[in-house]
């Protein structure tokens, strides 16, 4: 019993501290262009570098 009173706590502030990861990325602007980011792959690059 004494265990789960020491892994319940470390459980939440692993959870808030998760929150408060995706809220900061989210205000940074982490997920504001997700269909380009997945487009950019399909670029051909090999046009830029010829001479």
């Amino acid at each position: 019993m004494s265990g789960l009173a020491f892994l319940i706590p470390i459980a939440l502030g692993l959870g808030l501290l998760g929150l408060a990861a995706f809220f900061w990325a989210m205000r940074k602007g982490q997920f504001e262009d997700l269909d380009g980011a997945a487009q950019r792959i399909l670029i051909d690059d090999e046009e830029e570098d010829a001479p």
